[in-house]
This record gives structure tokens, C-alpha cells and sequence, in this order.
């Protein structure tokens, strides 16, 4: 693989989109820059989301994990 790790290639991904919107925040077009924050607003509920998702993941596991434990 070219990356190392996943997480690289997400953080160059999102460092190209912030990239971008910072370009589309100087654009002419109104509706283009008020379209910025929204972009951004839902790309962090996002990050949020797949946070919170990941730690009750995490504890499903860890419940699951338990559970054959006492088998």
C-alpha cells in the first residue's frame, strides 16, 4: 500500500476538502461561500457520529468479549 496507515490517507483527504473550502470561501457566488459553512458544520456532526458510533463499538466488544468469557 502506498500508506501506511488508513488514518494517513483520511488525514490528506481531509486537509485536500479543507483546502477546498477554504478556495470556495473566496468565490463570488453568495450562495457558494454561505454553502461553506454548511460543508463544514456537517463534516464535524460526522466526525462526531463516527466517534461516538466507534466507542459504543467499543463496547459492544468489550460486552461480547465478557459474555464468551463466561461460557
Amino acid at each position: 500500500m502506498y500508506f501506511a496507515k488508513k488514518s494517513e490517507y483520511n488525514d490528506i483527504r481531509e486537509k485536500s476538502f479543507l483546502q477546498w473550502l477554504d478556495e470556495m470561501e473566496k468565490h463570488d457566488d453568495v450562495a457558494v461561500r454561505c454553502g461553506v459553512k454548511l460543508a463544514r458544520e456537517y463534516m464535524q456532526y460526522l466526525k462526531d457520529e463516527n466517534e461516538k458510533l466507534q466507542e459504543e463499538n467499543e463496547l459492544k466488544n468489550s460486552y461480547l468479549k465478557k459474555m464468551k468469557m463466561r461460557e
